[in-house]
């Protein structure tokens, strides 16, 4: 069955919706820092601009309320992408260091009110690729975003201390995740999660779904080098590379030659579609934390990692709601590919972002930032929060 669209929207005709969506007492969110920024859409959506779908592919209707359908399908405004968003006075975002179970953890946080976020980053990032969107989500929410223990400022164990069981797993990840919104968010959290920060923010919903309260994925990795999607004639020849990357001087010399500012412009070059988005600035915020004593042995370790699980896997487990946005220039992750995780009954919405790579949040932050605040808004409910008062 054909996905169904929404007449167009007039300007107006947004905000009366958002207003109506947010009339609920029981959501202090205000709602003019969506409207500003929700309407400021560059490319016409009428034609090839925010699509998503409000019907599964057998032509069941998804149990979504319509709201984030009509608003991000049918916006008639241009989005100005170099644009802040910026209302009010700025944001002070603040980092800080948290010991997790020995080892020192660097996150950034900012917020005062509202209900908590928790951003996941993706391979080879850190913190700091949430850059542009901290300060604005800060305005209505508590905001977080952590370095994964083994990336950026966080401690990075050498995995050969853990023997034959690799220590750098999405379980591992999982379960900082859980153990930071316990110790230190002390609130129910919605995960914003990019790439493989996607299936880190999925396996700790499973397993700690009390903790989650939605979650917002961006180009999750579709592990195409896993284990089970391997060709069984291909899988021999792939483990023995792995093997002789991970155990030789080989991998290090990869490393070293990768761990370049022309290599990592060159990569970054690929999975961004808007190529003047690779600032400098990008690529230092990539780089130096890949320069630390022991990073070399993370990425060797963790290309190696062939098991664990799954986005289809996890999608049917989780309890809360999940949103999936995807860039359709991502050459990694091709969104052909992608769609078919709209179809599971725990995801609400597929949005096809326009003209967007691997990483939405950093490349078209005009465009997440308002799918955040519009997704969180719709499932807060400020009775569920402060697991301090909970039990939990």
């Amino acid at each position: 069955m054909a996905n169904a669209r929404s007449p167009p929207l007039s300007s107006s005709s947004i905000k009366t919706h958002l207003q109506s969506f947010h009339a609920r007492p029981t959501r202090p969110i205000s709602v003019a820092p969506i409207v500003s920024r929700a309407t400021h859409l560059r490319e016409p959506i009428s034609s090839k601009g925010l699509t998503s779908s409000r019907f599964k592919s057998d032509g069941r209707r998804r149990v979504s309320r319509p709201i984030l359908s009509s608003l991000v399908g049918t916006l008639e405004e241009n989005v100005d992408r170099d644009s802040t968003g910026t209302i009010g006075p700025e944001i002070e975002v603040r980092t800080s260091m948290w010991n997790w179970r020995g080892y020192n953890i660097r996150y950034q946080y900012a917020g005062s009110q509202g209900p908590s976020l928790l951003l996941i980053h993706g391979f080879g990032a850190n913190s700091d690729h949430w850059r542009k969107n901290i300060p604005i989500l800060a305005k209505s929410h508590k905001v977080y975003s952590i370095d994964l223990i083994g990336y950026g400022y966080s401690d990075k164990p050498n995995p050969r201390d853990f023997g034959s069981e690799p220590f750098y797993t999405f379980e591992t990840w999982a379960t900082q995740i859980n153990e930071f919104c316990t110790s230190v968010v002390k609130d129910g959290v919605f995960f914003i999660c990019n790439s493989i920060g996607g299936l880190v923010g999925l396996q700790a919903a499973v397993m700690e779904p009390q903790l989650c309260k939605g979650i917002f994925l961006l180009n999750i990795s579709l592990r195409m080098l896993h284990i089970k999607k391997q060709p069984w004639y291909g899988r021999p020849f792939i483990r023995s590379f792995q093997s002789f990357l991970r155990n030789s001087s080989a991998g290090k010399l990869f490393y070293n030659a990768v761990a370049k500012p022309d290599s990592v412009k060159s990569i970054l070059y690929q999975c961004y579609y808007d190529t003047s988005k690779v600032t400098e600035e990008l690529i230092q915020m990539i780089l130096q934390p890949g320069l630390e004593p022991g990073a070399a042995d993370v990425f060797l370790e963790f290309i190696c990692y062939s098991d664990g699980p799954l986005p289809e896997e996890l999608l049917p487990q989780v309890k809360c709601p999940v949103l999936i946005g995807w860039g359709d220039k991502d050459p990694w992750e091709p969104i052909e590919l992608g769609k078919s995780y709209g179809d599971f009954d725990t995801v609400e919405d597929f949005i096809v972002l326009p003209n967007v790579g691997h990483c939405p949040q950093d490349e078209a932050p005009d465009l997440v930032n308002p799918l955040i605040e519009i997704f969180v808004a719709r499932h807060f409910d400020s009775g569920d929060f402060m697991l301090n008062q909970s039990g939990f």
